[in-house]
């Protein structure tokens, strides 16, 4: 396509036709002079396109990233490896250009990219159905704690404090609107009280909300949990790390309604924070209460394979009085990354992932607990992250670690301020024995 520029002869002529002498009479007849501009934008000397680009490559410099630094930074983004064909897949036309289907059937392809990235979520969590994939982790526990609200009738949810703190604020930012009341259960020794929650988990409660691993790193009791919600009637909703499910046994088996999590550690970047990759799953039962759409297959009237949207419960697809939520998407691209990373490493090699996470988390948290004035916070079993105590806050560690190149981890005590000096760190199969001697190396240079 041609750019053609228009010239001050065209703009006092398109002027003219729509009645106006200048753009400032245009203005002046819609926006009052308080609130006009009667200077000009105070911006620097236009620049030529190469001045431009040298000027914001110097800016990035400040920036620290995951190529240049060892990583242990997690709290809910992960630097996990990208195998290459992942970004072939979602830079090809088709994919990368398409947005949610409206007139579905003619988007067979992307039909069947959302089919077989829900059919692996089931395999992953043990549910029996999940939808197009949402915004993030955070906003899928939130729209299940409308879908346990609306199961059940009941107007509180009990959601445990070892739950990763955005997704708890994510929550009560949701049910607030629709006076649903959220209850902290606490922690003990970094997991969910259970004594105490028990106490809690009563006959009016909706939901019991736990996240495996939690926000601390450990491994919550699943099953006794799942003995108090159901004990009363109430259902049960998991957050999972997906890499963890290649160890760890799938929240379908141990009595979840509803699992969600973050995708982003599948096949996606983790790209300053976003965009992210909210999956739900649930059980055959709760169809019609979740959130978003529904891929199915069926047979085309010629007998052929067909794939439809079999669910479209979004307000921009019904009455709103009748829509299961009136903000929720699917990330149509970050679930294609994800239906592509794990079709690609198949069940041995992601608990190959898994399995190196685990090992080498472990292998650096006995490190660091060797280290005068360190000490790992719990003995509750762990996955990939675990939360140490240091000699000195979080944040001044993390400094001395920045100037060794090394991100460290996430600041626990702003959350947790029963915990002094916290820092939560992640190790992922990327960090190598070198790295993690580094870090240990620098944590010990701190007294």
């Amino acid at each position: 396509m041609r750019y053609i520029p228009i010239t001050q002869a065209d703009k006092e002529a398109m002027l003219r036709d729509i009645g106006v002498n200048s753009t400032e009479e245009l203005f002046a007849a819609n926006i009052p002079a308080d609130v006009r501009l009667n200077r000009p934008l105070n911006l620097p000397e236009a620049l030529t396109e190469m001045e431009l680009l040298a000027h914001i490559q110097e800016m990035t410099k400040v920036n620290v990233n995951a190529a240049d630094y060892a990583y242990f930074l997690g709290g809910g983004v992960y630097d996990h490896y990208i195998p290459p064909v992942v970004d072939y897949f979602l830079q090809r036309g088709e994919f990368l250009t398409a947005y949610t289907p409206y007139q579905p059937e003619i988007s067979q392809g992307v039909l069947q990219a959302i089919y077989e990235y829900q059919s692996l979520v089931c395999q992953l969590t043990g549910m029996d159905l999940s939808n197009a994939s949402m915004y993030d982790g955070a906003s899928a526990m939130a729209e299940a704690a409308g879908m346990v609200v609306s199961q059940t009738g009941r107007r509180k949810v009990v959601v445990a404090r070892s739950v990763h703190p955005e997704y708890r604020r994510t929550v009560q930012t949701y049910m607030n609107g629709i006076g649903v009341a959220v209850i902290e259960a606490p922690m003990k020794d970094g997991v969910v009280d259970l004594a105490e929650l028990e106490s809690l988990v009563t006959d009016e409660v909706a939901g019991v909300f736990i996240q495996q691993p939690n926000f601390l790193g450990h491994l919550e009791p699943v099953r006794a949990v799942d003995t108090l919600a159901h004990g009363k009637g109430a259902m049960y909703v998991v957050a999972v790390d997906p890499i963890s499910l290649g160890l760890l046994e799938a929240p379908g088996n141990y009595g979840a309604d509803i699992v969600v999590a973050e995708g982003q550690s599948l096949g996606n970047a983790m790209s300053y924070g976003g965009p992210a990759l909210g999956i739900m799953a649930t059980r055959d039962k709760f169809a019609r209460k979740i959130p978003g759409r529904i891929v199915g297959a069926t047979l085309d009237n010629r007998g052929q394979r067909a794939f439809v949207l079999t669910l479209q419960a979004r307000e921009q697809h019904i009455r709103r009085e009748k829509a299961t939520s009136n903000i929720c998407t699917n990330q149509a691209l970050n679930a294609l990354a994800a239906t592509v990373y794990l079709s690609l490493t198949g069940k041995e090699g992601l608990r190959e992932v898994a399995n190196l996470c685990l090992q080498k988390a472990h292998y650096l948290a006995a490190e660091i607990a060797k280290l005068p004035g360190y000490a790992v916070a719990y003995q509750t079993p762990f996955f990939k992250e675990f939360t140490i105590t240091g000699p000195q806050p979080a944040e001044q560690i993390n400094k001395h670690l920045l100037s060794k190149k090394i991100m460290g981890g996430f600041a626990s005590s702003g959350d947790y301020p029963e915990l002094t000096n916290a820092m939560t760190i992640a190790v992922t199969e990327k960090r190598t024995r070198a790295e993690i001697d580094q870090l240990v190396a620098a944590l010990a240079e701190v007294k």
